[in-house]
Formats: C-alpha cells, structure tokens, sequence
C-alpha cells in the first residue's frame, strides 16, 4: 500500500526540479548512491585506460567492456524476477558488499604492477553479475521511496545523480592515474559503498511503499514479455533501447581512442572530454526533471538530438571542436534515458515492475558486450570516427522508427503525472 505524503500538485507541464528530495528516504538514497557513483567512475576510467596501457589495443578494451556487462545480458531478466521476489534494500545491501570485495580485487591487481589480461577480466565478469542485479533493484527501489506524481521526478534525479558522478569521477580518476596510479582509483571506489550501505541502514522502513511481492511461479519471465509487447509506452523504448545501447553508447570503447590517436592527446584530455559529456548529461537529467508530463515523443526527440550530435562528433576536426560536440551528445543521450526510463516505470504495474525495468536494462547494459567488440574491431580497423558514425547513423533510425510509431498511434502516448 503506497504511504500518502503531502506533496503539491503542478498546473502545466513544468514544476519545481527538486521536488522529490522533501522526502527523507528518498535524499538518504541520493546522498548514498551519489558517492558510490562517483567511486564506481573511478573504476570504469581506470580499468579501461588500465587494459589500454597494458595493450594498445581497442580490442582489448571491447573484451573488457564484454566481460563488465555480459552478464546482464545473460543473466538480466532472470534478475528483475529475482527483484519483484526480495525486499530490495536488503538485496541492494548485499549487492553494495560484493561490489566492494570486486573493486578491492581490481586494487590488489593494480597494485601488482603487470598482471595477467584474464585476471583483470575475470574480476571484470564479477563486478558484471553483480551490475546485472544491482542496476534493475536501483531502478525498482526508487519508485518505492516516493509517491506516485514524484516517480518521474525521482527518476530524473536518479539519473542527474548518476551523470553527475560522470563529471567528477573522470577528473579525479585522471588525477589519481597521473600521480598516484590506477591501484588507487580501485582502492576508493571500493571504500565509496560505505556510503550507501549507510544510507540503506538509515531509511525508515515504514516509509517505503513495498511493491507485491511476487511468488515464485513457472512462466513469470515469459508473462513479462508478453505484458510488455502489448503496449507502445513498454516496448517502443526498449526497442529504441536495444539498437541505441549497442552502437552508440559504447563511449568507453570509441572516445579514449578518439582523443588518443585521432588527436594525440593524452589520458587526462580523455578524462576532460569525458567529463565535458557528463556535464550535458546532468543538463539533460535536469531538463527532463523539470517535466509533469512523459512523452514518447520526448523520446525520440532526444534520440534525434543525439544521433546529430554524435555525427558531429565523429566530423569533429579537432579536440577543441569535440568539447562543444560532447556537451550536446550528454545532453541528448541522458534525456533519452530518462524519458524512456520513466515511461516503463509508471506505466508497468508494480508486481511486474522489476522484471520490465530489468529488460530495459538487458537491452541497455547487456548490449554494451554485443556493441563493445564490434566497435572495437571497427575503430580498429577504421579509426575512431568510423565508431562514432556507426552509432549516431544507428541512432537516427532508431529515432526514426519511433517517430513512425508515434504517428500511427491512436491512441495518447503521454502519461500525465
């Protein structure tokens, strides 16, 4: 049963952008998961410049990105059942530890000076089990810890919150990498859960509004599938998802060697760029934060923006021109996020919200390890500009296809809130 707070209702399709954090469970989880955030940066910047130094190799790297988020695409939507059944904070409680023990391990290879490429991606595969159940459990969480007119707005912060840690995170990892070296970027990511393993302890349990639990049951994956090809606001997102996310977000894969060998620049001007790119995905978070209402038209609209910009991108003459360019393409790729993301999230019903999120995240992180070796082997091949082609030509259609969907719809395609 959902807790009534007194929360003020907003004429119109815009309202105050922090409305959500007057509720106390809910700033307890931002202020926690903002820290992990951050830390969590540390170790994706560092790994993968780490695998960089060790191989000069895009390959590499792909494989890396294939070990971190193969196992949401395996294992995604059996996790989103395993959601709807466990309280989630205690299931995120568990996550936060073994994420630690991950990062601790990454520390303790780093600190060796030259290990073994299968050791670096065989705890790249631990961390990639524990994102696979983690990601969808977040997600689900949030909308337990507000009511429903906040949902989207919560969803929107959530997403500000992650996006923010991309502003900070590759700055300090840049730093630590250039002074004290990668071991260290690992040794405070894993120290960085204590923050959210607080925040979980301090929330008042009576305030969260507890989805049904779902007994076990044969079929239930299956159920979800079939509940989500039935309306447009589940799948359509998820389809755009699917081919966006695995040839236009591998940003890990394409950017290091965009600035590296495009530009013969440095590590810190990747971390920069970087940076520069999570700073318009805060402004894309917060834009959307502002809406009462979702669209799907919101959705392809910020694809498009996307698509455009990372075309422009890929024609960038230089690193100067690419700082502008990024700021765009963080903008356009969060407000996609969002939109899509708050679609399935108040258009699902509760008992089958975990198992719906958990095929967005399937398709959204599971298709990084389809996308990360193929752009690999391209920007391999081709250089990095023919990656960030591929990706904003994949984004155009995808948006394009949306806007067909759009068109032909009937029916309204907005939820108002």
């Amino acid at each position: 049963m959902r807790l009534v707070r007194r929360t003020a209702r907003y004429e119109g399709d815009r309202a105050p952008v922090f409305r959500s954090m007057v509720v106390r469970n809910f700033r307890l989880f931002f202020t926690g998961q903002l820290v992990s955030a951050i830390g969590n940066w540390l170790t994706t910047i560092a790994a993968t410049l780490f695998v960089l130094h060790l191989t000069d190799s895009g390959v590499a790297i792909g494989v890396l990105t294939a070990c971190q988020f193969g196992p949401m695409l395996v294992f995604g939507l059996w996790a989103g059942a395993v959601v709807d059944r466990i309280d989630k904070r205690k299931l995120l409680l568990t996550t936060q530890f073994i994420a630690a023990a991950q990062s601790a391990l990454f520390a303790a290879l780093a600190f060796s000076g030259d290990p073994p490429l299968a050791a670096i991606y065989a705890v790249a595969l631990i961390g990639g089990f524990v994102v696979a159940i983690d990601t969808t459990a977040r997600r689900a969480f949030v909308v337990e810890l507000v009511d429903e007119d906040l949902v989207a707005n919560a969803v929107s912060l959530n997403s500000a919150l992650m996006t923010s840690a991309r502003v900070v995170g590759p700055v300090v990892a840049g730093v630590l990498i250039t002074t004290v070296g990668y071991a260290w970027c690992f040794t405070l990511d894993a120290l960085s859960y204590i923050a959210p393993v607080v925040a979980l302890l301090m929330m008042r349990a009576s305030e969260i509004s507890r989805a049904p639990v779902l007994a076990r049951g044969k079929g239930q994956i299956r159920a979800a599938l079939v509940y989500t090809r039935s309306l447009p606001q589940l799948w359509l997102p998820i389809v755009m998802t699917a081919v966006i996310g695995t040839f236009t977000f591998n940003f890990q894969v394409v950017m290091p060697l965009l600035v590296t060998r495009t530009f013969s620049s440095t590590d810190t001007a990747f971390t920069l760029l970087f940076s520069v790119l999570s700073v318009g995905s805060v402004l894309g978070a917060l834009w959307m934060a502002r809406h009462t209402t979702l669209r799907l038209a919101q959705t392809v609209l910020s694809a498009s923006l996307l698509g455009i910009a990372t075309l422009a991108m890929a024609f960038a003459p230089s690193l100067a021109v690419a700082f502008p360019i990024a700021l765009v393409m963080g903008l356009g790729m969060t407000a996609f996020i969002t939109s899509s993301t708050g679609n399935l999230q108040l258009t699902a019903e509760p008992e089958k919200r975990g198992r719906v999120l958990a095929l967005q995240s399937v398709v959204l992180i599971g298709s990084t390890p389809i996308g990360g070796p193929i752009l690999g082997v391209v920007c391999q091949a081709w250089g990095a500009r023919a990656g960030l082609l591929v990706g904003g030509v994949a984004c155009l259609l995808a948006a394009g296809f949306g806007a067909w969907v759009v068109a032909r719809r009937p029916t309204p395609t907005s939820i108002e809130l």
